[in-house]
């Protein structure tokens, strides 16, 4: 059996997802494939790193990611270092086929890969760019789970392009980070990790706050319910990142965090720590 997942910012209202998935069957009929998302935002490079690294360690050894959003090639004939080719990377002993456009950069993180390799012939047949995730990306997915060699159809390549991603900054006993990514419920994801929040130490008190100052949280639950419903609640969540929310909150019911709290994607969270004789009162804090 090969598992063979699928991120997209297809929709589900097209016909596309299935032509994914009906290509998939064609290629490789024991394929079992496995939906991350076809909601992410257009072109949005970020929100799909995002999406498949906090679940990539949840899938076995062998698993092959395919990675729909911006996925056109591009080829830059004055400078080839500029071309954003398809490329398959190994990461976590799973495969991950997409196009090199910064997207892996953004799913890495600094981390290394145990592999990387560009498929170059893309313009060979260039009627496939007008469905490139389905015509160029799925058929090198299925050729990994039918166990071809990489070097029959793609070649070893030096670098990823690099992009930038948001990232928190410590600032004296100041820590700024930011929203990036709202989910279902209406709760806020930042990119403050455990780490990062508890460098100052776990036992010095801290104040949360986010855009007015009434709005503030000065402890870390362990779960939602450790405050009354409609109460606002900050957490660590599954991978570890702040996550601030309202107990039993939703966007339907106008109770997400996001909405009550006036709060969209990059909008800055700031946490003050209070090491001891540094602040006198919590006033001073605003």
């Amino acid at each position: 059996m090969s598992l063979i997942t699928l991120t997209t910012d297809m929709g589900m209202r097209d016909h596309y997802v299935a032509a994914l998935k009906g290509a998939i069957f064609s290629l490789h009929s024991e394929a079992q494939i496995v939906d991350i998302s076809h909601e992410v935002r257009p072109f949005d490079k970020s929100q799909a790193a995002y999406f498949l690294k906090n679940c990539m360690q949840d899938f076995p050894k062998g698993t092959i990611h395919v990675i729909g959003v911006d996925a056109e090639p591009h080829v830059n004939f004055s400078q080839s270092s500029e071309s954003e080719l398809p490329m398959i990377v190994q990461y976590l002993d799973q495969y991950v086929v997409g196009v090199n456009n910064g997207f892996f950069s953004l799913l890495l993180n600094n981390e290394e890969p145990q592999g990387i390799w560009e498929m170059e012939d893309v313009l060979s047949q260039p009627e496939l760019m007008n469905f490139p995730t389905k015509n160029i990306l799925i058929p090198a997915a299925c050729k990994i789970a039918r166990g071809d060699k990489l070097s029959t159809f793609c070649s070893e390549a030096a670098a990823i392009k690099r992009a930038i991603p948001l990232s928190p900054v410590l600032e004296g006993h100041t820590l700024k980070g930011a929203i990036i990514h709202i989910d279902h419920y209406g709760n806020i994801i930042t990119n403050i990790k455990k780490e990062d929040f508890y460098r100052l130490g776990r036992k010095v008190p801290f104040v949360i706050y986010f855009r007015q100052k009434e709005y503030y949280i000065d402890k870390i639950s362990i779960g939602y319910n450790d405050v009354s419903e409609g109460e606002k609640v900050a957490i660590f969540n599954d991978n570890g990142l702040l996550e601030i929310a309202i107990n039993k909150g939703t966007p339907e019911n106008g109770g997400g965090a996001n909405a009550l709290f006036g709060l969209r994607l990059k909008d800055i969270i700031r946490i003050e720590f209070t090491p001891r004789g540094s602040r006198e009162t919590l006033e001073s804090l605003f």
